[in-house]
């Protein structure tokens, strides 16, 4: 399972829309087959401050992402908003066991 984490600072006056189409996007990935997790987080000392938290199923999966029709239109449309590039980390899941990010708790 390979989780990113991506770093985005928004322009104070863009927050509510990059929210909107962020979430979009985030519904869109979450029916494409090698996407486990899809969230959207807000830092909420500095609500310009958000982070993407993705999990993917297969280290494949997020190229495929980004050849879908809805993650060029949140680029696009996103882009102006941010304050600065967007930054991305990966990391290896360890825990909860790969599993429990598709299956329900019980």
């Amino acid at each position: 399972m390979l989780v990113l984490h991506i770093q985005i600072q928004v322009k104070p006056e863009h927050v509510e829309a990059f929210v909107v189409e962020t979430r979009k996007n985030s519904q869109a990935s979450l029916m494409e087959a090698g996407v486990a997790r899809f969230d959207l987080v807000q830092r909420a000392d500095e609500p310009t401050h958000f982070v993407l938290v993705e999990a993917y199923k297969t280290p494949d999966a997020p190229a495929l992402h980004k050849q879908t029709a809805h993650y060029a239109a949140w680029r696009d449309a996103v882009e102006p908003m941010m304050q600065s590039p967007r930054t991305r980390v990966e990391f290896k899941s360890i825990c909860p066991e790969e599993p429990r990010w598709s299956t329900p708790a019980e």
